[in-house]
């Protein structure tokens, strides 16, 4: 699989509402970081799932290199 573009080097904090979906971008070319718009289409890339077990912040991963996909694990700290 090829590198994903790296679209900040930190995390992204949503106010997310428990038992609601959201589908984080795994490519890095997202206009509406850290969420998909679609722009994956053509790549190996897909969306990650990401269903809210409470409400409250999440930190989505901007890096793209997160080992706790789609959260951020402080991987951008390294690149």
């Amino acid at each position: 699989m090829g590198e994903p573009m790296i679209a900040q080097k930190s995390p992204y904090a949503v106010e997310v509402i428990e038992g609601k979906t959201y589908y984080w971008c795994a490519c890095g070319k997202s206009a509406k970081q850290p969420f998909c718009d679609g722009s994956h289409q053509g790549t190996e890339f897909v969306p990650i799932a990401y269903k809210a077990e409470k409400t409250g912040p999440a930190w989505f991963c901007g890096c793209k290199h997160s080992g706790a996909k789609p959260l951020c694990d402080g991987a951008h700290k390294k690149l």
